[in-house]
């Protein structure tokens, strides 16, 4: 129980986070727990799909492997989840939703990874795996929910931003692991400042798509 506690808690924290700092009226939860639960059935899928490329031996170079089992693979389907699921649905009404469906779907993956994660490794990695792997997943998710939410109320442009909402996370997603995969022993050194300048460019991205929601007040 203790195990468990640990694996659902980070993704928890972060996604209260991410819900109560909208600052207008809070987004209905169905269609949060709708895209959440997306995020953990998708988990089962890609990890065949990885298991089959890892099998037959392809894409198996850290280079490969990170860019295509990992960052293209797991974000496209995010991606293509947000938009058929949540990008049309009425619930989705203001720039800062995308980033919230976002959240929610990556969250639901990262949590029944970082459940299997633990259960196979052990309660001690519970701290190291709330501090990198959740919240990384959570802050792509913040980026590619930003860029749905900019191409949904956006009067030029949406194709470019939905295209970056798949591109950047692809991107900062591969080149996570890639640090990771090459790094080995030292990948703290690496991916400390990778996650420090995520967390800031994350944070960002949550107040200007609040401000898109000041500026409707005021017009």
């Amino acid at each position: 129980m203790a195990l468990l506690t640990a694996a659902i808690a980070p993704a928890v924290a972060i996604m209260t986070f991410i819900y109560l700092s909208k600052r207008i009226e809070l987004e209905p939860l169905p269609l949060i727990i709708r895209m959440f639960v997306i995020g953990v059935i998708m988990v089962f899928p890609i990890m065949f799909i990885q298991y089959a490329f890892e099998t037959e031996g392809f894409f198996q170079t850290p280079f490969l492997k990170s860019v295509f089992l990992a960052g293209l693979l797991e974000e496209f389907f995010k991606w293509f989840f947000l938009l058929f699921v949540a990008f049309r649905h009425s619930d989705f009404d203001h720039h800062y939703d995308g980033i919230i469906y976002g959240v929610a779907i990556s969250l639901g993956f990262a949590t029944v990874e970082n459940i299997i994660y633990l259960f196979a490794n052990g309660i001690e990695i519970a701290l190291m795996r709330a501090i990198f792997p959740v919240s990384s997943h959570a802050l792509f998710g913040i980026i590619m929910g930003f860029y749905i939410g900019k191409a949904k109320f956006s009067n030029s442009n949406s194709t470019l931003c939905l295209f970056f909402a798949l591109l950047i996370p692809v991107f900062l997603h591969s080149f996570y692991d890639f640090i990771i995969t090459v790094f080995d022993q030292m990948w703290i050194y690496g991916i400390l400042p990778f996650m420090l300048i995520l967390w800031m460019v994350g944070i960002r991205k949550i107040r200007v798509a609040n401000k898109h929601h000041e500026k409707l007040l005021k017009s």
